[in-house]
């Protein structure tokens, strides 16, 4: 045994992920086993421009009565069917024993529309309708982390069915509550651990000059270039990539490489364009992978709140140790209608996954950045009024 050489793209191994502290078991030698289990229908992708019974398009009335504006690019409310209400919330009820606590939670949920269009989702909205986006979520953030009580923000989008999207219309969530939940605060957790025990590298750092977590992961991906590695997609300031410790097929992480960035409000206008242009392309190619609608959830981890006040300066505040950063989480594994689950021995013991990351950048990689609808030799091909859906973004294919 001790004669054989490991290869990974072989032999069964554990990676660690470092944000959370938690292994995926990597099983590369199961890619060829045969699938007779449940199939998924394809993802509906002739959808109509408007849809008179869509809540979320302009002019309709929505589950709750009120009346949506004739917005023209975004538009955002509170969510009609809120997971949590706002304060003032009742105080927690004594605990009838030690390991049975309560702890009320209050907070706020918003809907954003991402376009008047029923049909157009992130892969075929042009970059400066995703920088519109963008701002929106700048500016809910802020809203939402200024509010007393708030502890953390969270921006998220559901795309799919599959992922329990109720309905096809581009839209995400913000949901900010007055606890921060568990992942990001062991996200966050682990980041301090690091900066606090580890020596500075030549990369950028976080706040009083400390290392930080992902701004020495990137850097370190972004040196060992595409070339059996797993950058997906670079420009002038972010990187798409499909992590180490990846437990999704196609999972992908996007963030800032070229400085420490604690949150989207950090962001320069030029950071912030070539954010929409990173949204754009990465979600170009996930549709494009299987001619499909891609289903994923993808969500925004950055510091919990925004600053409330100057008092402290940017360098010197150690709430900024987050590194923005998005989670892109999607099923599909081998084909628009076969699906992942994370059930069994993943619900049980640890996650696991056949495909090793590396040849799931390389399969992203591999793909064109003009969507498949958009392709000159696809029927499917359209320009909607006033809404240049044809994609024409320069970025470096790494």
């Amino acid at each position: 045994m001790a004669d054989i050489q490991f290869d990974p793209t072989t032999h069964p191994h554990r990676r660690l992920n470092p944000l959370t502290g938690e292994h995926v078991l990597v099983s590369p030698h199961r890619t060829k086993r045969p699938w007779l289990g449940q199939t998924e229908p394809p993802q509906q992708s002739n959808l109509p421009q408007y849809d008179p019974q869509c809540y979320l398009c302009p002019g309709n009335t929505r589950a709750g009565g009120q009346r949506n504006e004739q917005y023209q690019h975004t538009m955002v409310f509170e969510n009609d069917f809120a997971a949590v209400l706002p304060s003032p919330g009742p105080a927690a009820p004594p605990a009838p024993h030690p390991l049975l606590t309560t702890e009320p939670v209050q907070g706020g949920c918003d809907v954003i529309c991402f376009h008047p269009r029923h049909d157009l989702t992130l892969a075929r909205l042009p970059p400066p309708d995703i920088e519109r986006i963008i701002e929106e979520w700048c500016s809910i953030y802020r809203k939402r982390g200024a509010q007393e009580g708030i502890r953390y923000v969270q921006i998220f989008e559901n795309k799919g069915a599959m992922m329990g999207c109720s309905n096809p219309h581009p839209h995400g969530q913000v949901w900010s509550l007055s606890a921060v939940p568990s992942l990001p605060a062991t996200e966050l957790a682990n980041m301090k651990k690091y900066s606090l025990s580890t020596p500075p590298s030549d990369a950028p750092r976080g706040p009083l000059d400390r290392p930080c977590l992902l701004c020495d992961y990137v850097a370190f991906e972004v040196r060992a270039g595409p070339e059996g590695g797993r950058v997906v997609l670079k420009n002038d300031h972010w990187v798409a990539l499909v992590p180490w410790w990846a437990i999704w097929p196609f999972e992908v992480m996007l963030l800032p490489y070229k400085r420490h960035v604690p949150s989207i409000v950090h962001l320069t206008p030029e950071e912030k364009t070539s954010f929409a242009q990173l949204l754009s392309q990465i979600t170009i190619r996930y549709d494009n992978l299987f001619s499909c609608s891609f289903a994923y959830s993808m969500g925004i981890h950055q510091r919990p709140i925004p600053p409330t006040s100057d008092a402290i300066p940017e360098h010197k505040d150690e709430d900024n140790l987050a590194h923005l950063h998005l989670h892109f989480a999607p099923p599909l594994l081998r084909s628009a209608s076969v699906r992942k689950f994370l059930v069994g021995f993943e619900l049980m013991a640890e996650p696991q996954r056949d495909l090793t990351p590396e040849q799931a950048a390389q399969r992203l990689r591999g793909l064109s950045d003009v969507h498949y609808l958009n392709a000159p030799d696809s029927a499917a091909n359209v320009t909607a009024d006033n809404v240049t859906v044809t994609q024409g973004v320069d970025s470096t294919n790494s």
